[in-house]
């Protein structure tokens, strides 16, 4: 049995991936995938790649693109959510602030430097023409920390997935000021290139199976009901969330890396750009 570890959010992006475990279809196909959750995001994983705690991750497009250009040994080998992320912005209940306008110098609250949440703050300050030289960032490790820490002034706003942070605006915990879709996929998934060179094969197997999946993942019956169960939403939501999400089974193109790598090098969040085919992997 070849052993493999992957790790993504537990968020109901990722509710395919345990559908194809629950059914044990990576056993029958002689393979022992081991799912890990990250709540920490994308830097989590990016650290977990480079140290060999998981061998695939689905991760988000800017935040994987960014770390393999800084040395993490990996490449993406195809787009898992084809549509945007959309960010919500978030401030405490009780927070003075109302308006995105409002937001304008305050301190945002980030899982880590070189997450989501750190590099979608460059990406909401240059769309409302904010000075990126002077963003300011207080590190809370995840959704959990910014529940504990943004009531407790440890940042002023927090960028964070809209429809997993929804249920939190319900309760009074948070309030939204705003959204901020990604503009471009949203999640890819990403291998250890030492894996895609010793056994490729594997690969494409995993990817073949949870791509069967995510096909017809909206086909499923009363798929909106066993998401809102699992992850706490209301129904509703949910359904908005699955009429807004398209999944991928494709390689990522050119002209989409050309676009993340533009943007990130605009920000001076990346030294440079990099070839298609040295953040990619095709298989023959």
């Amino acid at each position: 049995m070849k052993k493999i570890k992957i790790g993504g959010v537990p968020e109901h992006f990722n509710l395919a991936w345990y559908l194809t475990l629950k059914e044990r279809a990576y056993e029958k196909e002689g393979i022992e995938l081991r799912w890990k959750d990250y709540p920490g995001g994308t830097g989590a994983m990016c650290k977990a790649l480079r140290s060999e705690k998981i061998d695939i991750a689905v991760i988000l497009t800017e935040g994987i693109i960014k770390d393999i250009i800084a040395g993490n040994p990996s490449k993406i080998v195809q787009t898992f959510v084809q549509s945007p992320l959309i960010w919500g912005i978030h401030v405490a209940a009780d927070s003075p602030y109302s308006t995105i306008d409002d937001l304008k110098g305050t301190k945002a609250a980030i899982s880590r430097y070189g997450s989501g949440s750190h590099l979608m703050a460059y990406i909401n300050a240059e769309n409302n023409d904010w000075d990126t030289d002077n963003l300011d960032f207080e590190v809370i490790k995840n959704l959990e920390g910014a529940i504990n820490g943004l009531n407790k002034g440890k940042g002023d706003y927090f960028m964070w997935e809209h429809f997993t942070t929804k249920p939190l605006v319900d309760q009074g915990i948070f309030r939204r000021v705003h959204d901020c879709p990604t503009p471009w996929p949203c999640f890819v998934i990403a291998v250890r290139n030492e894996l895609l060179a010793e056994d490729e094969e594997t690969v494409k197997t995993i990817l073949r199976i949870i791509n069967d999946m995510t096909t017809d993942f909206k086909q499923i019956p009363n798929i909106d009901e066993m998401i809102a169960a699992r992850y706490e939403q209301q129904l509703e939501d949910v359904q908005k969330w699955l009429s807004l999400t398209e999944w991928s089974q494709e390689l990522i193109d050119e002209k989409t890396i050309t676009k993340v790598q533009d943007k990130l090098l605009s920000l001076d969040i990346i030294p440079e750009k990099w070839n298609y085919n040295d953040l990619t992997h095709k298989f023959l």
